[in-house]
């Protein structure tokens, strides 16, 4: 009887499975939440080195570098 115990103790601790991660992957996601030709990320806030340029979508801010910014001609 103790042996059939373990045994179901065994079992049940073996059927347990972890919860993981669901949706895409990180490659996927991270083509995804670019913006300006790939050179900007999506973020809520953008880091100290990056200015914001444009909106993704409706709460995130385009967050890129300033080298990668386009130059602007004034006459």
């Amino acid at each position: 009887m103790r042996s059939l115990q373990l045994i179901l103790v065994v079992f049940v601790l073996l059927s347990y499975v972890p919860p993981a991660r669901s949706g895409l992957n990180i490659y996927i996601r991270r083509i995804f939440d670019t913006c300006w030709l790939l050179k900007g990320v999506c973020r809520e806030k953008c880091t100290d080195d990056e200015i914001y340029n444009i909106l993704c979508g409706t709460n995130f801010l385009c967050c890129i570098s300033p080298k990668d910014m386009p130059t602007l001609f004034v006459k």
